[in-house]
């Protein structure tokens, strides 16, 4: 343990045969997979972790017998610093706020991630925000990934929050997104489809995760381009990666996205306007949900941003022309 820290608590773990020769980096992702394993590479650069009382690389291979010491450092209490960052309000009253977060931001602090996201941006712009979420995620009730765009609400006090989140959990909010994906797709499609950790690459999700909780995507709009389809999707559940990973599961990938197959190398001269992408074509586009104050139904719209409504603008133009 490096000096100056304090460890939450120490584990020892002894290698059974199974991982005889496996990286000790890989082993530690096997035997605890609750921790990432860009976690565990750092815990063993910074000397939170010994191989037979020493200190090794996370490339050393473990073998039957060894003993791995594996402290876990106490967490440093972190308050994320209010930041001046530009961010679109479309709503704001005593109990609620909704904003349309931009691309690229990060909804609250994480590791790599200790400022420039969106708790950042709203402890500058809001006041009051609720506490229920703990110092780092104030207010926050739902999410959306680092390249998606569009509505979100955050609560401003306990109450709302409490309310805000027992509306999501009970399927109770409307959410709609359009996605641009490769072919064409059908209006009324239906992906049912249970959601958990990929398998073989714990930063994605995946339909054929061992561990899996039920996931619902329906197509309710489509309007066409050659080889490409603008969807509206709507959601009840919200698990992580969702439309992302459901659309490419049935052949139709989100445009843009590198992550689940939305990336194509050689672009028709229809679909140039797909190079100017920088993430995934997906934006939260409504937000609909009951007035944690009075009951009364209410309902957001985010305008699609420029990066998106760009690639629109010129598919339609080309589309247009051919007709």
């Amino acid at each position: 343990m490096p000096p100056g820290d304090a460890a939450e608590d120490t584990l020892r773990l002894d290698v059974t045969d199974e991982y005889d020769g496996a990286r000790l980096d890989h082993y530690i992702t096997a035997v605890l997979p609750e921790r990432s394993r860009s976690q565990i590479q750092r815990l063993i650069r910074t000397d939170h972790v010994r191989l037979n009382r020493k200190s090794v690389r996370a490339s050393h291979a473990v073998h039957p017998g060894d003993v791995v010491e594996f402290e876990i450092p106490a967490a440093a209490p972190a308050t994320p610093a209010a930041e001046a960052l530009p961010l679109t309000i479309l709503h704001d009253d005593a109990d609620l706020v909704v904003v349309n977060k931009p691309a690229g931001m990060v909804v609250h602090p994480a590791a790599g991630h200790e400022s420039g996201t969106l708790v950042n941006a709203l402890l500058h712009h809001v006041t009051g925000l609720s506490g229920i979420g703990g110092e780092q995620r104030p207010g926050i009730v739902h999410r959306l990934d680092r390249g998606t765009s569009g509505a979100m609400v955050v609560a401003k006090h306990d109450a709302a929050h409490a309310e805000l989140s027992r509306q999501f959990a009970d399927r109770e909010v409307e959410k709609e997104y359009v996605a641009l994906v490769w072919g064409l797709l059908n209006t009324g499609r239906r992906i049912d489809a249970p959601l958990g950790r990929d398998p073989s690459n714990r930063q994605k999700m995946s339909t054929r995760a061992r561990r899996a909780r039920t996931a619902v995507t329906r197509v309710t709009g489509t309007e066409r381009f050659r080889g490409l389809t603008l969807a509206t999707i709507a959601i009840a559940t919200g698990r992580q990666h969702q439309i992302r990973v459901h659309l490419n599961s049935i052949g139709h990938p989100v445009v843009g996205d590198a992550v689940y197959g939305g990336l194509r190398r050689h672009l028709a001269a229809d679909h140039r306007a797909l190079a100017t992408l920088e993430r995934p074509f997906l934006h939260a586009y409504r937000l609909a949900f009951a007035h944690p104050r009075d009951g009364r139904r209410v309902e957001f719209r985010a305008d699609v941003p420029d990066d998106l409504q760009l690639v629109l603008d010129d598919l339609r133009t080309r589309r247009d022309k051919d007709d």
